[in-house]
């Protein structure tokens, strides 16, 4: 095969436009589902944390532990999950339920954040697969004016090269940024879910830790 003719066969804009503009609506379809299942995963994971901290203050300073261990289960949230832990070592030390506390609290923050990595992923290599679109494009461009010798150049096939170059830059870009948005709205949600456990662990903690409360339970 001639080389010139293997060369405009191989950068073809036409089948590598399809190719890369592909694999960047696949990006798309990944982000938007991954999207959708931690907004999903977060709703589920979601509480009323005041109501719940004023139901179980109420509940273990009337020295009820079952009851508490029971609607810790039935609230199923990351919250009752991390309180429920301290709350079954509630005749061990401070540190043995602060222990429990901490390690419980890890593992749900890890189902939190489950997957949101993949929108950072592809926040990240959309706009290079849009670039590595780009320099086929130009690649082609370029083809195309040595394969004509600069003589009989065609304006349309080169302007041809030069949109499938500048179309996948956009198209990468378009996934990249709602990509990059999305990852930043799933990690402030896990940061608010932290922050939550943080301050409802202490109270907890210091209520479990009232002897006189539970004493004899």
């Amino acid at each position: 095969m001639n080389e010139n003719v293997f060369l405009a066969n191989l950068f073809n804009y036409g089948n590598n436009w399809n190719l890369i503009l592909f694999i960047i609506i696949g990006c798309s379809v990944v982000s938007f589902t991954v999207f959708i299942e931690r907004l999903m995963q977060l709703k589920r994971s979601e509480i009323d944390t005041h109501q719940f901290i004023i139901t179980m203050r109420k509940t273990i300073k009337e020295r009820n532990i079952i009851e508490a261990i029971d609607i810790c289960e039935k609230t199923q949230g990351t919250v009752s999950a991390i309180v429920k832990a301290g709350i079954l070592k509630h005749q061990r030390s401070k540190e043995q339920i602060e222990s429990a506390m901490e390690i419980t609290g890890l593992i749900e923050i890890a189902k939190l954040e489950k997957n949101a990595k993949i929108l950072s992923i592809i926040a990240h290599i959309a706009p290079l697969i849009g670039l590595l679109g780009t320099v086929l494009g130009f690649i082609q461009a370029f083809a195309e004016m040595r394969l004509s010798g600069l003589v009989d150049i065609s304006a349309t096939r080169i302007g041809e090269a030069m949109e499938y170059a500048l179309v996948t830059t956009a198209a990468g870009l378009v996934v990249a940024i709602p990509s990059i948005l999305a990852y930043n709205y799933i990690v402030s949600r896990v940061e608010n879910f932290v922050l939550e456990i943080q301050t409802t662990s202490a109270e907890m903690i210091d209520l479990l830790l009232d002897r006189e409360s539970i004493y004899e339970i």
